[in-house]
């Protein structure tokens, strides 16, 4: 088996596998400015993607090329097909603004002609003249948003198997069950993401506290308080935890496109009525709406989560120098997005400028990533059952996570390179 990796190392983006040059495991983007895409090019004859965050799932619609007679069969769950088209449609748009383009409508409408919908623990088998191979494949639960999947594939003739992760997550949220590893199948290869390698969660009730507080101080002293959230899955956890604790936000941006989306698929969810009654109680944003908004001292719940572009950066405008108004970061901020120059300078970039942000800036960590023991006790739980190789991807630490590895199991465990290829017999 030959894996080439070729994004999602020792990075947090453009997430993209190859396997034998036939299968893609993700191809995704990194949302910095302008956006990063996987190294060199790809032709398969399958994609598989774990979820539809951008930076797993944002370039597939390149690899759907008019000119081209034959472009690859997609697979994925019911949940993330929409999820993928929609966040597609948004990278055009988003696109015109900023001035890059990877794909148009006509991409978009061919990979949705060639995607086929798989269910959890439904075995899907790719052979054929176009494979030389039989490929068995399987996607589990990853518990990190509706319809995100860890991905079992086997290699009939070689008899060797590899278990990916994608972004998974072990803990409970309010939005969807966790991953359950006791499900897994024992692979001899394991793909593991890295993104919290280092660094554990807090305890998420006693976070949700601070948060809660920290939001009704900034309201109660005339401030607005602007919780800048991805779309997908992580605007849906907010709002549910401020219902919970009788707070009532605005609700701004993509994330209410998605809760529309959410709705179809209870099955996904956790608790899909818990969720409708948060959304019932929520005050809906328009462009139009947004002045209302700001006219009193609020909550507003708004996109993007890492403040490259989207209505979080028209209320930054509004607010930035206001010391009673408050920016709450509710999740991981990759290197070159403005999210991460706002903890680091103090300051966003708007239209070609950086703009300094008086107001004050917490961040809360809401993750939808394993800590840094859940991920340990993923490697042990796989090494344990015979795994012997271990790549850690999808992180900033993954020389270090493999070290550890290589230490505590005695495994071949690898950090690649972007660009990178590996023959696994």
């Amino acid at each position: 088996m030959k894996i080439k990796f070729l994004g999602g190392c020792n990075e947090v983006g453009r997430s993209a596998i190859l396997i034998d040059d036939k299968i893609v495991m993700d191809y995704g983007l990194r949302p910095s400015e302008p956006p990063e895409v996987p190294v060199e090019g790809a032709f398969p004859k399958s994609v598989i993607v774990s979820h539809a965050h951008l930076d797993h799932s944002g370039m597939v619609p390149s690899l759907m090329p008019e000119h081209k007679k034959r472009v690859p069969e997609v697979y994925l769950t019911p949940v993330t097909r929409d999820l993928t088209q929609l966040l597609s449609r948004d990278t055009i748009k988003v696109g015109r603004e900023q001035g890059f383009s990877f794909f148009d409508e006509g991409n978009i409408r061919r990979m949705d002609r060639h995607t086929h919908t798989v269910n959890y623990g439904e075995q899907i088998i790719l052979d054929g003249s176009d494979y030389d191979a039989e490929y068995e494949i399987m996607l589990y639960n990853a518990g990190h948003i509706p319809g995100s999947s860890s991905i079992y594939l086997r290699k009939e003739s070689e008899d060797i198997s590899l278990f990916y992760t994608g972004d998974i997550k072990l803990g409970a949220t309010r939005l969807i069950n966790s991953a359950q590893p006791a499900e897994y199948p024992q692979s001899d290869i394991l793909l593991i993401e890295s993104t919290y390698y280092g660094r554990e969660h807090r305890d998420r009730k006693e976070q949700e506290r601070e948060f809660v507080d920290s939001i009704k101080e900034t309201v109660e002293s005339g401030g607005n308080a602007i919780v800048p959230c991805f779309a997908v899955g992580r605007t849906q956890e907010i709002v549910m935890i401020l219902h919970s604790y009788g707070v009532t936000p605005y609700v701004d941006g993509m994330g209410l496109s998605v809760f529309s989306l959410f709705k179809h698929y209870p099955e996904f969810l956790k608790d899909a009525k818990a969720l409708n009654d948060a959304f019932a109680d929520a005050i809906f944003v328009n462009s139009k709406k947004r002045k209302k908004a700001l006219s009193e001292p609020s909550v507003i719940v708004t996109t993007a989560g890492m403040l490259n572009g989207g209505p979080v950066l028209y209320y930054l405008k509004k607010i930035h120098e206001d010391p009673r108004s408050k920016v709450l970061l509710t999740g991981y901020q990759i290197e070159g997005t403005n999210g991460r120059r706002l903890i680091e300078q103090g300051c966003v970039e708007t239209k070609g400028e950086l703009m300094k942000v008086n107001a004050s800036v917490e961040q809360y960590d809401f993750s939808a990533h394993a800590g840094d023991s859940e991920l340990k006790e993923l490697v042990a739980r796989f090494c344990n059952s015979g795994t012997e190789i271990v790549f850690p991807v999808h992180g900033e630490h993954t020389e270090e996570f493999a070290s550890w590895a290589r230490d505590k199991f005695g495994c071949e465990a690898i950090a690649p390179k972007n660009g990178e290829e590996f023959i696994i017999k």
